[in-house]
């Protein structure tokens, strides 16, 4: 067996993990190799303090790109054993990734892997197409893969109920300058590594619209391009909401991403009532379930996109220093 990972492993699985969702696609983490062992960090200096205070933002972004990255350990033959939060005194690491017996990956963990350079988050109006069935069914199994739990808000009165929620907590988030002010930073105009691009950032907002957009300065729609009169919502939840619960969160939302990626299915994420407690509190009272609500998803059939753009792999590496 293995007695433990080379740079050369390391860069070739962080090019993978940097593909992961993050909060205004700050793209919050850090890669590094100790004592033969990959390590995830969070990048404190890109936190969004208006937006992200307890840093949970943070947590389920760095737990997806580790999700991304057992992926890309897995698809080369070298998976790991992982311990997260391995070191109470340092507690921006979240994650050590230590080489386990070598296997063949699972024809999963190749179709997830095929998956991560076309994940991306659609923010466009979808297809009134539903979603089947046996794709919702794999969506749920995600989850649960991860220790987690997705929750499907179907049906007229649910979703109304759901979007009278969202809509809320987007009231309360944009009475907050400072807030709009920190978005505003990240919506790019002009070609950069990080940020939202505007024209990625989906159409504005109209009066008519069930669900918040998060206003990334996106274009007008065309005329009768409205969003779907009754999305699929999806909630994410774990068991618990400590800084465990949030990584473990975020690797549960990267792999039912890429599930609904290998699906065919589009998804784009609705945080606002995740970001007010008291939304996320009337959230999972509405779904009767126990355990905290993590993330909000939309899901659907829409026109395919593209991906946002990302750092340069090096950029986001701390690797031993040569004697």
């Amino acid at each position: 067996m293995q007695t433990g990972y080379t740079a050369a492993q390391l860069r070739a699985a962080a090019a993978d993990a940097v593909r992961a969702p993050s909060m205004h696609n700050t793209q919050p983490w850090r890669f590094r190799l100790r004592d033969g062992a990959i390590e995830v960090l969070t990048d404190p200096a890109r936190r969004l303090p208006a937006t992200d205070p307890s840093g949970w933002g943070i947590r389920i972004a760095c737990g997806a790109a580790l999700f991304n990255l057992r992926l890309a350990l897995a698809v080369a033959g070298v998976p790991a054993t992982v311990r997260l939060r391995p070191y109470p005194a340092e507690p921006d690491v979240l994650a050590r990734l230590w080489p386990d017996t070598p296997r063949r990956p699972t024809p999963t963990e190749q179709a997830l892997h095929t998956a991560i350079p076309r994940r991306f988050s659609n923010r466009a109006p979808f297809w009134p197409d539903p979603v089947p069935a046996d794709v919702r069914w794999r969506l749920g199994e995600a989850a649960r893969a991860e220790q987690c739990w997705l929750e499907l808000v179907v049906g007229t009165s649910a979703v109304t109920a759901f979007a009278e929620i969202a809509r809320g907590a987007h009231r309360v988030l944009e009475r907050d300058a400072t807030y709009r002010a920190e978005r505003d930073e990240w919506v790019r105009t002009t070609p950069a590594p990080d940020g939202v691009p505007a024209a990625a950032g989906g159409p504005r907002g109209e009066p008519q619209d069930l669900l918040p957009s998060r206003g990334f300065g996106g274009r007008d729609r065309a005329p009768g391009r409205d969003f779907e009169p009754e999305p699929l919502v999806a909630v994410l939840g774990s068991p618990g909401n400590t800084a465990v619960d949030q990584v473990i969160a975020g690797q549960a939302l990267q792999r039912v991403l890429l599930t609904a990626t290998d699906a065919g299915v589009s998804a784009s994420m609705l945080s606002q009532p995740i970001e007010v407690p008291s939304a996320r509190e009337q959230l999972r009272l509405s779904l009767g379930r126990f355990g905290t609500p993590q993330m909000v998803m939309r899901i659907g059939y829409g026109q395919p996109g593209w991906p946002t753009p990302r750092r340069d792999v090096d950029e986001v590496l701390d690797l031993p220093v040569r004697p």
